[in-house]
């Protein structure tokens, strides 16, 4: 080792991964002790730091090239010793000149104060924030202002970020291209109007809310009217995720749906008032859409709400399958109880889906419209590798079986699937053709049923969920 020469050896760290296997190499002599200080570039550290702010110095202090750093309190107790808090930050502040992306989860010591000295962090591009709920909107404006390249913001469960004057600045920056915002309350569907020019450039969107405490904002007409005028189109966007969202038609993000041009994966979970109209017009823009998942609330099978013209229907499947060629990726559930036919999608959307597209993972979770004609048709289903079942009580041994005869299947998912019994998957083992085979909470099925039915097996019963 010691003839060898600095950059070599530097090349030889940079290939061990593992965070356990560098701190025992540095271990092993002064050499690789000092090399190893100069090439680290990330640090995740936790409960362990104790005391935490002179621990941290003496982390910096060693490791001063650092870039990444994530800071995590999840399962801290006070008798782990008191954690990180507005003095850390300063320490951050102060001792990482090239620190890009910082990420602090279950830190409840850190406040406003703290943002306030990160924002001397010049380079800082990154930042997520989960449960931190001390920080408030001032905090978050303070940092922005002075965080100016900040190009990605996560907020998860920061439960008093109430004011929402950092977006608008935001918004005036047109530097973020990947947002966040997470069962933060208060901050409504409404609140994204004022990222204003910032939607030309931002590339993820994820947006939830949360469902249990949901600050109804009435829709001034003031708002309204812009959302209406809005000329910034999304032709960055990539990816887009909507959680318990409502959307309202001809105004906030229904206004969205219909601009992604460049949209490639989007993801609608419980959002209710999302119309046909609304799928329809992003599929005819967002002709490179690689995955749809849509999760439909339940309400939507309600007999009152049959007519209702915000239900969605076979006609978004049938758009998406149409003008969407280059789908590899369907996830179509139901949040709970049992689903007419007519209710909503049916077996016919799903298969135009199938017929038309080269999906690659199909993943169905209470589609009680998709049976065993649905099975057979995905015996013609040339690309599918994945599928995904779950809680399809349609489907019987009979189409089961007919999946060793899908082309390409390597991987199968089978969870609380009630008319599926070993003899199903009888033909899994005669083939020796799939890959991953996982098996949960379905009462027919045996360990010993799913043995040698795949390379990898995972079984596990748990009928709780059935009483």
């Amino acid at each position: 080792m010691d003839n060898l020469p600095d950059q070599l050896v530097w090349e030889i760290l940079s290939r061990v991964k593992k965070t356990v296997d560098r701190n025992s190499a540095s271990l092993a002599c002064k050499r690789l002790y000092e090399l190893d200080s100069e090439q680290r570039q990330s640090l995740r550290i936790g409960c362990g730091l104790d005391p935490a702010n002179q621990a941290l110095t003496s982390l910096c202090n060693r490791f001063s090239n650092l870039v990444k750093v994530e800071i995590t309190y999840s399962g801290w107790m006070s008798k782990l010793g008191k954690q990180l808090d507005d003095q850390g930050l300063v320490i951050l502040a102060n001792n990482c000149p090239s620190l890009i992306d910082l990420t602090l989860s279950y830190c409840t010591f850190i406040t406003d104060v703290g943002l306030r000295y990160l924002a001397s962090c010049s380079k800082l591009s990154a930042l997520k924030l989960n449960f931190t709920p001390r920080i408030t909107g001032c905090g978050v404006l303070s940092l922005v202002v002075g965080c100016k390249k900040l190009t990605i913001l996560h907020l998860n469960r920061c439960l008093n970020v109430t004011s929402v004057e950092w977006l608008e600045y935001l918004g005036k920056l047109e530097t973020l291209e990947d947002l966040s915002i997470k069962n933060c309350r208060v901050i409504g569907e409404g609140d994204l109007i004022k990222l204003g020019s910032s939607w030309r450039k931002l590339k993820k969107l994820q947006f939830e809310v949360d469902a249990n405490y949901r600050y109804m904002k009435v829709y001034d007409p003031l708002t309204v009217d812009q959302w209406q005028k809005q000329l910034v189109p999304c032709e960055s966007m990539l990816e887009l995720s909507l959680v318990n969202c409502i959307i309202s038609p001809g105004r906030g993000l229904a206004c969205v749906l219909g601009k992604c041009k460049n949209l490639e994966k989007i993801h609608l979970d419980m959002c209710v008032g999302v119309r046909d109209c609304d799928i329809i017009d992003l599929a005819l823009k967002s002709k490179n859409l690689r995955s749809i998942s849509l999760r439909v609330p339940s309400d939507f099978s309600l007999p009152l709400l049959l007519n209702n013209p915000l239900r969605l229907t076979d006609e978004s499947l049938k758009a998406v399958a149409q003008n969407c060629p280059m789908l590899e990726s369907v996830c179509i559930s139901f949040s709970d109880g049992e689903f007419p036919s007519f209710s909503s999608f049916t077996l016919n959307g799903i298969l135009a889906l199938i017929q038309m597209c080269p999906i690659r993972e199909l993943a169905l979770d209470h589609v009680y419209s998709f049976n065993d004609v649905g099975m057979e048709a995905l015996c013609s289903a040339q690309y599918l590798e994945t599928l995904e079942l779950v809680r399809c009580q349609e489907i019987s041994d009979e189409g089961l079986q007919l999946v060793s005869q899908f082309p390409c299947l390597c991987i199968l998912r089978l969870r609380k699937c009630l008319g599926i019994t070993d003899d199903g998957l009888k033909p899994l083992v005669e083939s020796g053709k799939m890959e991953i085979l996982t098996v949960e909470d379905c009462p027919q099925i045996s360990e010993r049923g799913v043995q040698g039915a795949a390379r990898s097996v995972s079984f596990r019963q748990d009928l709780s969920w059935m009483y």
